[in-house]
């Protein structure tokens, strides 16, 4: 059986675009009490609307609730994991054991998964979770092949979920209070300001003098991780007894989430190759790593500080095809004639599209497309669908 591929969706928007290019599933959050504050996230009635509409396509959607809950969070959060129950959310994602103890008692039907930020690394732990109510639980992600292998085998009754691609943190499962002690906003609260992202220097205790640590006149991101990518490695993920697939990104654009998402759909249902391995060159990233999944690792940091540009980048999103045409809505600037590529879960992969007898929204002839969000539309013999999307190939 393939492992369940899961998407984040930071939101409505980008759950529909996750599920429309591959997911089986999304993880997202609400207003309150989940660990990406900064995020859009979702009201209770788009939350219901999510979940509505992922069990019409028989998808699933995951609910962090994953802050490391204040006194003070505790009687809202009642009412919170109830209205999630009566929505029919598939589950939700847990760290602080106080906050199990709460979700137990006021939603007793609703599936438990713990979340990475509990940093789960033994069958011991796993075992201990099971025993609260857990039916899964996120891996932290500096555990390897093996140690999952050796945690499937202990506890083969809990699923176990891992992630496979995107940002990583510094910190052990993300547990960091920089962001709280440098800006006053704590990132096991969800107001993570990324201070890990920032160049640093080093100055001596004893003298105030700089020590000779950065490459630069700027300094050094010695804090500063390296991207996750697993993507040739799935089938080992599985072995080892992995059953859901992570990918990092609720802040994200949802032209990131289309083109990851959509390369790793196909490499689980066709196989890893190089050409598919290239499409998540197709977006900025930090240089790629596979972490700790083989052992120790001593060159998870990027030393750079900016991501490196992908190798594509965002035209058009689709609207719809009708009657030969297809409609967009513009991201960036297009012209008549113009050869871009399409990125669709049903096209195949990178298949060109050109942009014939093009259109303003006014159905007048254009040859340009300038209009931020205007809508456009060519004549096209591929049958493009609402939710893919056009790309530029970077010279």
């Amino acid at each position: 059986m393939k492992p369940e591929l899961l998407a984040p969706a930071g939101s409505l928007a980008k759950l529909k675009c996750a599920l429309h290019f591959g997911a089986d599933a999304v993880y997202a959050g609400g207003k309150s009490f989940s660990l990406r504050a900064f995020s859009n996230n979702f009201t209770h009635d788009e939350l219901a609307e999510g979940i509505g509409f992922a069990h019409t396509l028989g998808k699933k959607v995951y609910v962090a609730v994953n802050i490391f809950a204040r006194n003070a969070d505790l009687k809202e959060l009642s009412s919170y994991f109830a209205a999630l129950a009566k929505m029919g959310a598939d589950a939700v994602l847990i760290s602080d054991l106080g906050v199990l103890a709460v979700c137990k008692e006021a939603a007793p039907g609703l599936p438990v998964h713990i979340s990475t930020q509990a940093n789960v690394t033994n069958a011991a732990a796993c075992r201990m979770f099971a025993s609260l109510g857990a039916s899964r639980v996120v891996l932290a992600r500096e555990l390897s092949l093996a140690e999952i292998a050796e945690i499937h085998a202990a506890c083969p009754d809990l699923e176990l979920e891992a992630f496979v691609h995107g940002a990583m943190c510094i910190s052990y499962s993300g547990r960091c209070y920089l962001s709280d002690y440098l800006d006053g906003r704590p990132a096991n609260r969800g107001a993570c300001v990324q201070a890990c992202r920032r160049s640093y220097r080093v100055q001596s205790g004893e003298n105030g003098a700089w020590c000779d640590l950065e490459e630069d006149g700027r300094g050094t991101y010695l804090l500063n991780s390296k991207d996750l990518n697993m993507s040739a490695h799935l089938s080992e993920l599985a072995q080892a007894g992995v059953v859901s697939l992570k990918i990092e990104g609720r802040m994200k654009s949802e032209y990131y989430l289309a083109t990851v998402v959509n390369a790793y759909r196909r490499i689980l249902d066709e196989g890893y190759s190089a050409a598919l391995g290239a499409e998540l060159e197709c977006v900025d990233h930090r240089s790629y790593t596979t972490a700790y999944a083989f052992g120790e690792n001593y060159e998870t940091v990027h030393y750079s500080g900016s991501q490196a540009a992908g190798t594509c980048e965002f035209v058009a999103v689709v609207r719809g095809h009708e009657n030969g045409r297809t409609y967009v809505e513009m991201r960036n600037r297009f012209y008549e004639n113009e050869v871009l590529e399409a990125l669709s879960p049903t096209a195949p992969l990178a298949q060109k599209v050109t942009l014939s007898d093009l259109r303003d929204q006014s159905g007048a002839p254009c040859a340009d497309a300038k209009l931020v969000q205007g809508v456009y539309s060519f004549a096209s013999p591929v049958a493009l669908t609402q939710g893919d999307i056009l790309r530029r190939r970077r010279k």
